[in-house]
């Protein structure tokens, strides 16, 4: 489960009291037509794109928009911090597209679905989830597009000096070397099966115990930095390792789940094809370093995430430059 990073900021005027609303009474389809598709997918020309709230979410709504911009649609973004807000918006054509993680996603709805107890769907392996989560998707009005090459995993984090002396570059490397490892982490890594378990199970890693200072925290880098911790948990887009002269170590036997980011959209009117194709062209030049580095950009540089992206878009020649 990936950690859920919160930062509110409301775009439109009461648009989130609106949506607690909506929220309150809209769950999309009715309980006796779900698993029907009825209808060709609509094209609106006028889209509202969610975002979660934080600063990854506000980047990835923000290239959405300029995208549909130039595919000539009018777009308008509205910041709700809450799935169990968006997520009923976007079934009901309040929101029209959000960017999404698949695994995280596939999860959310199969609880939502089938109760919080359900077995998880979303896993390491992409197609099963892309599968197991369109199956969810699509009887709520729910199209989801094709996944890119950007992830944001679950990752760990170690030393580039403690890297080198021992040359690690992978989780395997880690295993084998035997090396004791205090591990930076949240809580819950004890019995999360990607955290402490996983990596023993896995990966064979020595762990020697879990320092809880939270899921990527500037403490938690800090003390893998000053040599109390030998890892943290962090995620494959955190921009701010290189300030704390931390490296990632390859997840190479894919222990963590695929969280690859998807654009989801209410199929009613947003499911078109000139969604889809101004949407898809993120897929083959968006990657994980590159989320990373905007990240770092807004949250480092202060630079506002739509000009971030903006610039971001251009540079690969997805929108004009003028």
């Amino acid at each position: 489960m990936r950690a859920f990073r919160i930062r509110i900021r409301i775009r439109i005027a009461v648009g989130a009291a609106l949506l607690l609303a909506v929220a309150g009474c809209t769950t999309g389809p009715s309980l006796e037509h779900r698993g029907e598709i009825t209808g060709p997918p609509g094209d609106s020309r006028h889209l509202t794109i969610g975002s979660a709230g934080f600063t990854e979410s506000d980047l990835l709504a923000q290239m959405y928009a300029l995208l549909l911009n130039h595919a000539g649609y009018h777009t308008r973004i509205l910041s709700v911090t809450n799935r169990e807000i968006y997520e009923p918006a976007l079934e009901s054509g309040q929101i029209d597209v959000v960017p999404e993680y698949a695994a995280t996603f596939a999860d959310w709805l199969n609880a939502r679905t089938h109760g919080p107890g359900a077995r998880p769907v979303g896993s390491p392996d992409l197609a099963a989830t892309m599968r197991a989560l369109r199956a969810l998707a699509a009887p709520r009005g729910l199209t989801v597009l094709d996944p890119g090459r950007a992830v944001d995993q679950n990752a760990f984090a170690v030393a580039a000096s403690f890297a080198a002396k021992h040359r690690l570059r992978t989780l395997s490397d880690l295993g084998a070397s035997g090396l004791p490892v205090r591990l930076a982490a949240g809580d819950e890594c004890v019995e999360r099966p990607y955290c402490e378990p996983g990596l023993r199970k896995t990966y064979g890693i020595d762990i020697t115990g879990i320092d809880p200072k939270g899921v990527g925290t500037t403490p938690a880098k800090k003390a893998v930095q000053d040599g109390q911790d030998q890892m943290v948990l962090t995620t494959t887009t955190d921009a701010t390792l290189g300030q704390f002269g931390l490296v990632l170590l390859a997840d190479d036997k894919h222990l963590q789940n695929a969280d690859y980011i998807v654009p989801v959209v209410n199929r009613s009117r947003a499911g078109a094809a000139g969604v889809t194709g101004a949407l898809d062209k993120l897929n083959t030049v968006l990657t994980t370093r590159d989320l990373a580095s905007m990240n770092e950009q807004v949250d480092s540089w202060r630079r506002l995430p739509e000009d971030v992206a903006g610039t971001y878009l251009k540079s690969k020649a997805l929108i004009p430059s003028h």
